[in-house]
């Protein structure tokens, strides 16, 4: 009978070396952000808040008035300089694309799928559950959407820190600002679709489970 912890150990050393090929990465990008985008289309019908980035730049914009794609540029610009000195280049030019191909299923997808009545319990959690394993897929690929989600990635890689959870605080900082914008119902299920989201990411995306890397 072989060491157990031997074998733990060794397992992962060899498949470490099953690097992601570019096919693979390039069709994750797409499944991977064709989901957000469908998530989100989810949140948006029924009215929900999202969190991450996008969401912080959306009270930004109900508080001020400034334009959203501004406020986005701006709050992500640190981000990103954090993505190419502690993460690199790849990561980083994955995730641009990552956003840019977010940025245009979020704009095709009403003109793909009408949603005339949803649920807006069913939204929050169907739109978790699809987000979170879009988001897991951009992960595995070792790309994210930018803002937070970089910031959750970087606290994983060096401190150890789970990233579903980190996300899933500073979503809830983010949603409790919410609370003078939008009526006390929506913000409930707004903070249980981002619990679903981030389960789906702490379950799932922990330190050494996934040995594949791009």
């Amino acid at each position: 009978m072989s060491n157990p912890t031997t074998a733990t150990i060794a397992q992962p050393e060899g498949a470490a070396k099953d690097r992601h090929r570019l096919y693979e990465d390039i069709l994750a990008l797409v499944f991977g952000t064709l989901m957000v985008s469908l998530g989100l289309s989810f949140y948006i019908a029924s009215g929900l808040l999202t969190g991450s980035s996008a969401g912080l730049s959306l009270l930004i914009q109900y508080g001020t008035g400034l334009k959203f794609g501004i406020v986005f540029f701006v709050i992500n610009l640190p981000f990103y300089w954090l993505a190419v000195k502690r993460m690199g280049w790849p990561f980083t030019l994955r995730t641009f694309a990552a956003v840019a191909l977010l940025s245009i299923f979020s704009r095709l997808t009403p003109g793909w799928i009408r949603l005339e009545h949803i649920d807006p319990v069913y939204a929050c959690i169907a739109g978790g559950v699809l987000t979170g394993t879009g988001l897991l897929i951009l992960f595995r690929h070792r790309a994210g959407l930018g803002g937070f989600n970089i910031l959750a990635l970087y606290l994983q890689d060096n401190f150890g820190w789970r990233a579903g959870y980190v996300q899933l605080g500073l979503d809830l900082m983010i949603l409790a600002a919410a609370i003078v914008m939008l009526d006390w119902q929506h913000v409930v299920l707004s903070v249980c679709g981002a619990a679903v989201l981030n389960l789906i990411i702490a379950i799932n995306h922990r330190p050494g489970r996934y040995v594949g890397i791009s």
